[in-house]
């Protein structure tokens, strides 16, 4: 979308090449439509005279994991999956880190990968097989990205064959 005072030549990038063929490329070229502008000139008169009071709070009958930047708990929060097992061991541990540490979101993304393994065997323990290639979505893998669900398949061959291997030789010692 070029206008009177923009060219192709300035829709090129620091890469080069011409994106004009890009619908909204460039579209904030000219100064006049920076839609940043209110931004840069902002003062925080329009704020001045927001009141507005807290939510209640929700009813507090289960562990609630919140951060420590935070002084208190939201008013609203999710009760559907509170922390349980290793997987809420874990996520009580990184909930104690700052939420800009490397200590915090590694140890959270090991929980939910745990919590998965812990969700399939109280499945089992309830009598329920879970249909993985349903529920992993495979069907779809298979269909539509097929060389990749080929790659994924054959590495957890691979290593599910190691593990057994090497868990083979130490029982044998």
């Amino acid at each position: 979308m070029t206008t009177d005072e923009t060219s192709p030549e300035d829709f090129k990038n620091n890469r080069g090449g011409d994106h004009s063929h890009i619908k909204g490329w460039g579209i904030d070229i000219d100064p006049k439509n920076d839609p940043t502008y209110p931004l840069k000139k902002r003062t925080d008169e329009e704020i001045k005279g927001y009141s507005w009071e807290r939510s209640e709070q929700q009813a507090i009958d289960i562990e609630v994991l919140h951060s420590v930047e935070r002084p208190n708990i939201t008013a609203v929060f999710g009760t559907a999956a509170p922390p349980r097992g290793l997987s809420g061991m874990i996520r009580r541990h990184a909930f104690k880190k700052s939420e800009s540490s490397l200590g915090r979101w590694v140890p959270l993304i090991l929980a939910d990968r745990i919590d998965m393994v812990e969700g399939v065997l109280d499945d089992l323990k309830q009598g329920y097989i879970p249909n993985f290639f349903e529920e992993r979505g495979l069907k779809s893998e298979w269909k539509y990205n097929r060389k990749n669900f080929i790659v994924k398949t054959a590495t957890v061959a691979a290593v599910a064959s190691a593990a057994v291997l090497l868990l083979s030789r130490k029982s044998k010692k």
